[in-house]
């Protein structure tokens, strides 16, 4: 069971994973909405997602790097 609060170092990975969603999605030009529509997602948990605010299913994150192509690993690198 996680602790609660998280501690600081995986807020921070959260957001690392968060920057790298961006950056492979303005690499492809996409919107949020965009990327949002592809996966099925809301633009806000793709939002949330991004900012590190959002704890994201591994699904959703698969998900995503397929609509970009890219890795799973190169999202949570």
């Amino acid at each position: 069971m996680p602790t609660d609060p998280l501690p600081d170092w995986v807020l921070t990975r959260r957001r690392e994973i968060g920057d790298n969603v961006r950056a492979a999605r303005t690499a492809k030009r996409l919107s949020q909405e965009q990327l949002a529509e592809q996966v099925d997602l809301d633009r806000k948990t793709v939002n949330r997602i991004e900012q590190g605010a959002h704890s994201t299913l591994v699904d959703h994150l698969v998900l995503i790097a397929r609509a970009l192509d890219v890795s799973l690993a190169d999202l949570v690198r």
